[in-house]
């Protein structure tokens, strides 16, 4: 089977969602054989399309010889060239990566803009640079067999797990890129190339091996060769079954991340002993705490987590996994807050981070009828034994106050803990101030000083909504 005939059958195969009829594309052309290859083949399979060059000015009159080729193959096929120049070293110095890194990142970065930005046209309903304003827009990119097989070696040396082992994929449907010549050897590509005429520029850069990829091209991969004559060939029938045992590694980890994460408002709770018992413990931590931004060196920590005290934790940039007695819990980083909310005499309604207090009075005369809510969201308090304006913030340490029913003082670090609340609990609690006096925290208990008794004359009702 020629490289044409492979062509439509990989579409058939893989990409059965595309057709002529419904989809555009941005094929990404460098000037290349493999990109010049890629445009002829799909200009032949009757795709509508735009050329995206990019011009990363590594190579001086390269570039620029590579950028004027390009301008002329949309002239041949007469379609439109986008063209996009970048200041890849100095993006490469401030970014602290390598230029063929800087260059990918940009690359695309760029990618992702116009597949956002013809989006953008096309909801409000102006001109577009595309004919069919209903169609599906990817991004074609020229990647073959021997890109992949490259690839993976990388990755395998540099040290990854499953999923690294899959290779590049021929659809990245999040990204809405394609990569039609995944399934064909480079030598295909070539003689392809010369059958049809087709003339392509070379990028001098790929003969240095400086470059990691070049040197696995130009150096590894043809002294394994000499050893494993197909190497190649079965590479690639790994990647294959990588690829299968990839998706049933996923179905595992789904089922087990169902039986043991229990999802509370915003929070994840994880039971201790159950995760503990879990089999290959580490796999199924790092695939639970990646999801939050931990990386995969804190794996370790998370297992001395189960030995620790109550209250230990480890954080990520946005997130801390806490140990609460039987429980992990995998809560969202709290910003301080210092802020104090004044509530003046007859306010209404106070807003605040964790939701809302809605105030009213109350004149209790000897014949009506007044009945106390027993919910801790409700706080019934004697009008003549506070002051306003109340204040409303985040309690602190040394906090005190007198809890309903008891005479003494009890520091509020000391009531929680028999209230056995978490660290986030302790975090997101608030109290009302009254004249330097905690009248109630907030949603759990009021002040035994500030109680309604006989006597009461008029009742302050606060309520509070999450």
């Amino acid at each position: 089977m020629n490289l044409s005939e492979g062509f439509k059958k990989n579409l058939e195969d893989k990409f059965t969602h595309l057709s002529t009829a419904n989809c555009y594309l941005l094929i990404a052309v460098s000037g290349g054989l493999d990109s010049i290859v890629l445009t002829d083949l799909i200009y032949k399979s009757g795709f509508d399309f735009t050329i995206a060059h990019c011009n990363f000015q590594l190579r001086g009159e390269e570039s620029e010889r590579d950028e004027s080729f390009v301008k002329e193959l949309g002239k041949k096929y007469n379609k439109e060239v986008l063209i996009k120049k970048f200041d890849t070293t100095v993006f490469s110095v401030e970014n602290k990566i390598g230029t063929q890194e800087a260059a990918r990142l940009l690359r695309y970065q760029w990618f992702k803009e116009l597949i956002d930005s013809i989006k953008l046209k096309d909801n409000s309903e102006q001109e577009t640079i595309f004919r069919h304003p209903s169609s599906s827009i990817f991004i074609a990119t020229a990647h073959h067999a021997d890109d992949n097989i490259e690839t993976i070696l990388m990755k395998f040396f540099r040290g990854t797990g499953i999923q690294g082992l899959t290779g590049i994929q021929a659809l990245n449907q999040k990204d809405n890129i394609i990569r039609p010549l995944l399934f064909a050897a480079r030598e295909n590509i070539v003689q392809y190339a010369k059958e049809n005429n087709l003339n392509w520029v070379e990028d001098s850069s790929n003969q240095l091996n400086k470059y990691t990829r070049n040197y696995f091209r130009n150096e590894l991969i043809p002294g394994l060769k000499k050893v494993f004559p197909n190497v190649e060939e079965n590479i690639l029938q790994n990647i294959e079954r990588f690829n299968e045992v990839n998706q049933l590694y996923h179905q595992s980890i789904k089922t087990l991340k169902k039986k043991l994460l229990i999802k509370k408002e915003n929070e994840i709770h994880i039971p201790v002993l159950l995760l503990q018992k879990s089999n290959p413990v580490k796999t199924i931590i790092w695939e639970i705490i990646k999801d939050f931004g931990f990386t995969a060196m804190q794996v370790d920590e998370m297992i001395k987590l189960f030995t620790a005290d109550n209250g230990s934790y480890i954080s990520s940039q946005e997130y801390r996994i806490i140990k609460n007695r039987s429980w992990f819990i995998i809560a969202p980083i709290q910003q301080s807050s210092n802020q104090n909310i004044l509530i003046e005499k007859g306010e209404k309604e106070c807003l605040f981070q964790n939701g809302k207090l809605t105030i009213q009075s109350q004149i209790i005369s000897n014949d009506s009828h007044f009945t106390i809510d027993q919910s801790t969201s409700i706080a019934f308090i004697d009008s003549s034994k506070i002051q306003f304006p109340l204040i409303l913030r985040k309690w602190k340490q040394g906090d005190y106050f007198y809890p309903l029913g008891m005479q003494k003082k009890k520091k509020l670090s000391r009531f929680f803990i028999d209230q056995k609340l978490s660290l986030t609990q302790k975090e997101n609690t608030w109290v009302i101030e009254s004249n330097k006096k905690i009248i109630w925290i907030v949603g759990q208990r009021i002040d035994d000083r500030c109680k309604i008794t006989a006597s009461t004359k008029e009742v302050v009702q606060m309520t509070y909504w999450k």
